[in-house]
């Protein structure tokens, strides 16, 4: 919806545009999945360390990994595909398609993994600032719920905590709000682990995490990217 409204200028109309989501991101996904990896690649790449992280964390058979972001779900399967990041093997691989929500995305059905995208939650309040972490928490809620509809093809296991890491002031507060999220599985302590890469300072994120609650919410502030290749960190 922001990227409408820069594009358009005056002749946004938040309602129009509201109404014509799904076909924006539709939209939006056909021009991406017609670029090649070195297109959808072009001024991204992962963090020193991140692929390395992930391909160790990948070798745990007892911890789930997934994406939240507020893109849209068959763009942010290309360019983790794009990326290498899918083929790292640390994101969970789905059994089947998800009974919450989830769509079709044409030439991303084999890259398909544990997420709450942009495309199943939007509010479409643009206005309100506060939705930017707000959104992301109820991405972050869809992902856990996902999560928990895997485990039940896997009885011998079942959700202890749930850990979302980011380097955004929204990424904390995401975090903190799914805390107290109604849908959230009792007795599962919710954790943060947030990175200062660069556009944040760790500071600016230990200020917004409050103060620790064992067992409930158990935030952990990296300074200055340090935990990105640092596998004690996410485990611990």
């Amino acid at each position: 919806m922001r990227l409408a409204r820069k594009m358009m200028g005056d002749s946004f109309d938040k309602d129009d545009a509201s109404s014509k989501l799904d076909l924006m991101m539709d939209t939006m996904y056909q021009f991406v999945s017609e670029c090649n990896d070195d297109e959808v690649r072009k001024g991204i790449a992962p963090l020193p360390g991140a692929i390395q992280t992930l391909e160790t964390l990948a070798s745990y058979d007892d911890v789930a990994f997934g994406l939240v972001t507020g893109n849209v779900e068959g763009i942010a399967r290309r360019k983790m595909d794009a990326l290498g990041i899918y083929d790292a093997g640390a994101l969970t691989s789905l059994s089947k398609p998800p009974k919450l929500g989830g769509r079709v995305w044409e030439g991303m059905e084999g890259v398909a993994f544990l997420g709450g995208f942009g495309s199943d939650f939007c509010s479409g309040d643009i206005d309100d600032p506060t939705r930017n972490y707000l959104d992301r928490g109820e991405q972050l809620a869809i992902c856990v719920q996902r999560c928990v509809e895997e485990l039940c093809h896997h009885p011998d296991h079942q959700i202890e905590r749930v850990i979302h890491v980011g380097d955004a002031p929204a990424d904390i507060l995401a975090a903190k709000y799914y805390a107290n999220h109604p849908s959230k599985p009792e007795n599962v302590s919710v954790g943060v682990i947030g990175v200062a890469t660069g556009s944040y300072s760790a500071e600016e994120l230990r200020e917004l995490c409050g103060d620790r609650i064992p067992s409930v919410w158990e935030p952990i502030i990296l300074d200055e990217g340090v935990g990105v290749g640092n596998m004690e960190e996410f485990i611990r």
